[in-house]
């Protein structure tokens, strides 16, 4: 990899500035480690409360015209359980940042749960407060700026790793919730969780998803996340991980100059592979090369001077 992708959040240094977005392939110490091998700078869990949950039913994933709609409810074998996943995943002294994905249904079990998954080595938490089809944790505490602000200084008082609060997409102004954030405590943002939305199959009348509502993911939401991340940067001095249809090396350029320093990828590894993590940091390792660009920081932000 080229010295010209190196890239930090929080003090985590990465040697390239794409990530594992948390929720894909997240589930054990083997799939995060491909998605390491494959070339990823940075791994995000799959969410892990506190305690082990199953999820909805099927069916819980769909595939609609521009990306993907799921809801499949935080299923997860529990912090106690996962943490033996991130130790195992810790002995091969990897330099790759791994960052815990945490949800709760209250402050107390976002701590614990965070406090949990450091100890076992996580290298940062990432506070999953934006999902949009599960009720009582994600999106309902995302959208309110006291819960968030309540979550990241109960968390930050427990763990002594960054603390990164990943938005959702799902509130009328998302930097007043970013501002509550960084006021709070947190290290860095994630911008963005999926969009609320749902599929309706027209011969049977029905919702196609069990659960009726899911988070859409994909190319689609990309402009919205773009926007997200552009109005974010205006207003807050922590750093910024674009999230939202990251499919191609442009794509994670126009998060960059919009003020990402990192991007996150996941809907993508469904219809790319991988492979997508090697051929995006190398797109935008030619780009800055092109360019004349010395590093990744000095493209963050670019179009908030033009």
């Amino acid at each position: 990899m080229s010295s010209r992708l190196t890239t930090e959040i929080a003090g985590l240094k990465l040697s390239n500035p794409t990530m594992l977005a948390a929720g894909i392939l997240g589930l054990s110490e083997a799939s995060l480690l491909e998605a390491i091998k494959n070339g990823a700078g940075a791994v995000v869990t799959k969410s892990v409360g506190l305690k082990p949950r199953s999820g909805y039913v099927n069916p819980a994933v769909v595939q609609v015209s521009c990306g993907l709609l799921n809801a499949i409810g935080l299923p997860n074998p529990g912090a106690q359980d996962f943490a033996e996943e991130i130790k195992e995943l810790k002995k091969h002294g990897l330099s790759v940042p791994v960052i815990a994905s945490v949800f709760g249904f209250s402050v107390e079990e976002f701590a614990r749960a965070a406090s949990i998954l450091t100890r076992a080595g996580a290298d940062a938490v990432e506070l999953n407060l934006s999902c949009p089809h599960v009720k009582k944790t994600g999106s309902e505490i995302g959208q309110s700026p006291s819960l968030v602000a309540k979550v990241v200084k109960k968390v930050k008082g427990v763990v002594d790793k960054p603390v990164i609060v990943k938005l959702t997409p799902n509130v009328t102004d998302i930097v007043e919730v970013a501002k509550a954030g960084v006021e709070a405590g947190a290290d860095a943002v994630t911008a963005i969780n999926t969009v609320r939305a749902m599929a309706i199959d027209i011969e049977t009348a029905h919702p196609v998803l069990a659960n009726k509502v899911g988070g859409f993911s994909g190319p689609a939401i990309k402009p919205v996340a773009v926007r997200c991340v552009y109005e974010i940067y205006e207003e807050i001095n922590v750093p910024i991980i674009g999230c939202g249809g990251v499919t191609t090396w442009q794509d994670a350029v126009e998060f960059m100059l919009a003020g990402a320093p990192a991007v996150q990828i996941g809907t993508a590894i469904a219809s790319k592979g991988l492979e997508v993590f090697k051929s995006i940091a190398k797109g935008i390792d030619n780009f800055l090369k092109r360019k004349g660009y010395r590093s990744v920081k000095e493209i963050v932000g670019l179009s908030h001077h033009h």
